[in-house]
């Protein structure tokens, strides 16, 4: 056979291979950006955890394209996260004081912004206490010997610890205690202290005091808080992802997300 022809019979095969080794590649290849899943990251405070958890399995299972990153931790680390750059798409915060600082800087979609719950500050102390008939059951008996640790989140970082700052200070006692308090990163970690023993008091939202080890501890006082714990969320304006954002923020403001969140114990926002 002469090479003419030996050239016409190899030539079909090798463009047979080639097309078919190309079926292969893109079919082992990564998806484009377009068919990839929106994939969305939501800070949101601390005493959100249980509750925006199950709102964003919800949220997954309505919206198959979706992958929602939970970030969780004090409203105000969370603020100064996205003040440095981080790449968040939705925060919702438990107060309006950080949310208004983003919005003065111009990180959030204004229009995208709503207040969707609200909670109530308790004080809790550990059974122990309860049992040995020393527990505090009013903001004056944290003045007695022995209180001798009391545990509050941080007013810079943890809104819990703002509104406990306010309450005290409303009841004339802020700086009397100020030598036994112990200041805590967030909520959760102000619950575990007490939890453990290792305070004879502190201060949590209701929600949290309800999602903890409650044998452990009792509630023994709805605090007065001269301010509404009210819980704004938005968009932030630097999302990449602002379209699947704006949805999450509109679940978690419409009927499934309030139910969820009722079921945890928050106040509900007439939107």
């Amino acid at each position: 056979m002469d090479e003419t022809k030996i050239k016409k019979l190899i030539l079909p095969i090798l463009a047979a291979v080639i097309c078919l080794g190309i079926v292969v590649f893109l079919a082992a290849s990564p998806e484009t950006e377009e068919e990839q899943p929106g994939v969305i990251t939501v800070s949101a405070a601390a005493s959100l955890t249980e509750a925006f958890t199950d709102i964003a399995e919800e949220f997954e299972a309505e919206h198959p394209d979706a992958d929602v990153e939970l970030n969780f931790a004090g409203s105000g680390t969370l603020r100064m996260q996205i003040e440095g750059g981080a790449p968040i798409d939705v925060f919702a915060s438990a107060s309006q004081s950080h949310m208004n600082i983003l919005s003065e800087a111009g990180l959030i979609e204004e229009s995208s912004r709503k207040d969707f719950t609200s909670n109530t500050l308790v004080m809790i102390v550990p059974k122990s206490s309860i049992e040995s008939g020393t527990s505090p059951a009013s903001l004056e008996d944290l003045t007695a010997d022995s209180v001798e640790k009391i545990a509050i989140g941080n007013p810079e970082t943890a809104p819990v610890g703002k509104y406990t700052e306010l309450a005290l200070e409303d009841a004339g006692l802020w700086d009397e205690l100020g030598g036994k308090i112990i200041f805590a990163e967030n909520v959760k970690q102000v619950l575990t202290y007490v939890e453990t023993g290792e305070v004879e008091t502190g201060f949590v939202y209701r929600t949290d005091a309800e999602s903890g080890q409650k044998d452990l501890y009792e509630i023994t006082y709805t605090v007065p808080v001269n301010a509404s714990i009210s819980y704004p969320i938005a968009v932030l304006d630097g999302s990449e992802n602002k379209e699947i954002a704006q949805e999450f923020v509109d679940f978690v403001t419409g009927p499934e997300g309030q139910e969820i969140l009722e079921g945890h114990g928050f106040g509900i926002k007439k939107i």
